[in-house]
């Protein structure tokens, strides 16, 4: 997979875009890819084939977004809970996200071109060694990028962050009433690639929700 999808829209697809652009489209969305398990389960496939699957289509979410002119996408990609699947699936799913975002390292030219940040969420202590090792090189190599984000959550919960965010402030709470509002803004849109309904109760403040 390609992370930069460089197909040229037809003369139908520009169409549709432009006549999108004219309603109101939301600066970042969120994705939760959810629904790679049953999708394998249908066509008869190993898990992590159906998981390479939703891989493959994230290039065309980022292609699209990009048409559309939203900035930001944050892609749930790996919850912790997850962990408590088999191992053999767990080991298969490390193995792919290594691969990918080693393929994303080899792409870093085009990366660059875009001004795409790459910013990886979660409690990385849980990934193996080599996958932290290439998520430090994506992000301290896209940092300074700052014409789209692409944040990914992986080894992620929404409780764990707001648990450690707690720990961090517990000594500021001393000296203060309250927390300062983070810059960064909250997905104005998200969809879930199940079609499942699905909502990130603590982290976003939704207007839309695609399933």
């Amino acid at each position: 997979m390609s992370w930069i999808h460089e197909t040229r829209l037809t003369w139908l697809q520009a169409a549709a875009v432009r006549v999108l652009k004219t309603g109101k489209i939301p600066t970042h969305l969120a994705v939760i890819m959810d629904g790679n398990r049953r999708f394998a389960k249908k066509q008869n496939m190993q898990c992590v084939e159906g998981h390479l699957h939703g891989f493959e289509k994230l290039s065309e979410v980022l292609f699209w977004c990009s048409e559309l002119g939203i900035t930001e996408v944050t892609v749930y990609a790996f919850s912790i809970e997850n962990f408590k699947r088999s191992k053999e699936e767990v080991d298969g799913l490390m193995d792919l996200a290594l691969k990918k975002l080693e393929s994303l390292l080899n792409e870093m030219e085009k990366i660059h071109e875009k001004g795409l940040c790459v910013r990886v969420l979660g409690n990385l202590s849980y990934l193996p060694v080599e996958v932290q090792k290439v998520i430090a090189d994506v992000v301290l190599q896209t940092q300074h990028n700052t014409r789209c984000y692409l944040n990914i959550c992986i080894s992620y919960t929404s409780r764990e962050e707001m648990c450690n965010e707690y720990k961090n402030w517990l000594p500021v709470f001393k000296r203060v009433f309250c927390l300062p509002m983070t810059s960064q803004k909250s997905p104005s849109a998200m969809h879930c690639t199940a079609g499942t309904a699905k909502t990130l109760p603590w982290s976003l403040e939704l207007r839309e929700k695609f399933a």
